[in-house]
C-alpha cells in the first residue's frame, strides 16, 4: 500500500504519514469481523478543502479514512485509490485511524497561526463510525474544539454521537455547534440494500429526536435521494414526515451524485440488483457525476413543499433555504456538496 502520498485531502501534498507509522490490526468480535484497522501517527489534521469557495466550509478534521457504513454510492472511495486499496471491498474493510488526532488537534488549535474558523466532520467519512466505538477520538477532538471556543459541525449517520451529548452541549455554550443527521430516505429495503452498515434510518431519527430534546437543534441532510428507487412523491413524501416527526430544524435534500470510484461501485451494485435501471443511470448520468439541473431542481422544489406542509424550519445559516412553489422552476439547481 502506498501510504507516503497523502496529506489531508489532497494527495498532490507532501507526505501525511509514513510506512514506518502503521500498525496493523484485526478484532475478531462480531461487529469488526472482517474489518483490517491501520492505526497511524497523522501528521497533520486541520486540513484545508481543495475549492472551498464552493463550499460552506473551509476546514475539516478527518479521523478515519475509509467507513464501515459500506454506503455503495459514497463518493469518498476515490481517495482509497490513493493509498493503493481499491474503492470498493477495500474501502468498507480496511480503515485508516489516526490515532494522534486528538492530542494533534489540540496542538493546531492552539498555533498562532490558526484564526478559530469553522471546523467541518464527517464530510469526507463519518467521525461517528463503528470504528469509533473502540478508538474513542471524538471525546478528546471535541474537547479540544470546545476548550479552545472553536465553531464546529458534523455531519453523521451513526448513533454513536449520543455517547458525546454532554460534551456537545458544553461546547455549544462556547461556541457555535451545528449538528447534521444523514438521512435520504425511511424505505427499510433499500437502507439494507445501499447502506448495510449503518444504524436504521428509523434510528437516526432517534438521534436527531434525543438531541432536540436536550437543546442541540439538529437539521436532516436527505441525501442522497437515489432516482428511480427513493425518489417517488410518496417516499419522499414518507421520509420528509419522518423528519418533521423527529424535530428537525431543517431539511436539505441532495441527490445522488456518482464520482470516479462511487460511480463504478455503484453501478456494479446496480447491474447485480437493479438490472433494468443501468440504461436510465447511463442516461439521467451521461453527463458526468451529477444528475441534471431539472432533476436535482425537482427534487429540491418537492422536498420543500412537503417540509413547508409538516413545518419543518424556520431555516438558518448552512441549512436548506425554502424555495416557493411558484419560484422553484426558475431557481438555480442546488449545490451539490460532496458530503455523502
Amino acid at each position: 500500500m502506498r501510504w507516503d502520498a497523502l496529506s489531508g485531502e489532497d494527495p498532490a501534498n507532501p507526505a501525511l504519514f509514513s510506512t514506518d507509522a502503521v500498525t496493523t490490526r484485526k478484532f475478531d468480535t462480531p461487529e469488526f469481523r472482517g474489518i483490517t484497522f491501520h492505526e497511524i501517527r497523522a501528521r497533520s489534521i486541520l486540513n484545508r478543502v481543495p475549492g472551498a469557495s464552493r463550499m460552506p466550509f473551509e476546514w475539516t478534521v478527518n479521523p478515519y479514512r475509509g467507513c464501515s457504513h459500506a454506503c455503495v454510492y459514497c463518493f469518498a472511495r476515490k481517495t482509497h485509490s490513493y493509498l493503493d486499496l481499491d474503492t470498493g471491498a477495500d474501502f468498507d474493510s480496511q480503515i485508516v485511524v489516526k490515532t494522534n488526532a486528538p492530542e494533534l488537534l489540540r496542538r493546531e488549535l492552539g498555533s498562532s497561526r490558526w484564526r478559530g474558523e469553522h471546523v467541518a466532520m464527517g464530510t469526507n467519512v463519518d467521525c461517528y463510525q463503528r470504528a469509533e466505538g473502540r478508538y474513542r477520538l471524538m471525546p478528546g477532538i471535541l474537547t479540544a474544539l470546545r476548550d479552545h471556543a472553536n465553531p464546529f459541525s458534523i455531519l453523521t449517520k451513526g448513533t454513536l454521537i449520543l455517547r458525546d451529548l454532554e460534551l456537545l452541549r458544553s461546547a455549544s455554550a462556547v461556541a457555535d455547534v451545528g449538528v447534521s443527521v444523514s438521512v435520504g430516505f425511511t424505505d427499510e429495503e433499500l437502507w439494507r440494500s445501499v447502506e448495510p452498515g449503518t444504524p436504521a434510518p428509523e434510528r437516526r431519527l432517534d438521534v436527531v429526536r434525543t438531541l432536540s430534546e436536550h437543546g442541540i437543534p439538529c437539521g436532516v441532510l436527505m441525501a442522497p435521494v437515489i432516482p428511480f428507487l427513493g425518489d417517488s412523491p410518496a417516499q419522499l413524501r414518507t421520509t420528509v414526515r419522518a423528519i418533521a416527526a423527529a424535530g428537525a430544524t431543517s431539511v436539505t435534500p441532495l441527490t445522488l451524485h456518482l464520482r470516479p470510484g462511487a460511480r463504478e461501485w455503484y453501478l456494479a451494485w446496480l447491474a447485480r440488483n437493479h438490472p433494468y435501471l443501468v440504461h436510465h443511470y447511463e442516461a439521467l448520468y451521461a453527463d458526468g457525476a451529477y444528475a441534471p439541473k431539472w432533476y436535482q431542481r425537482r427534487i429540491t422544489r418537492q422536498v420543500h413543499e412537503l417540509a413547508a406542509e409538516y413545518g419543518i424550519g424556520p431555516t438558518g445559516p448552512g441549512t436548506a433555504r425554502r424555495i416557493a412553489p411558484e419560484a422553484a422552476d426558475r431557481a438555480p439547481a442546488p449545490t451539490q456538496l460532496s458530503l455523502l
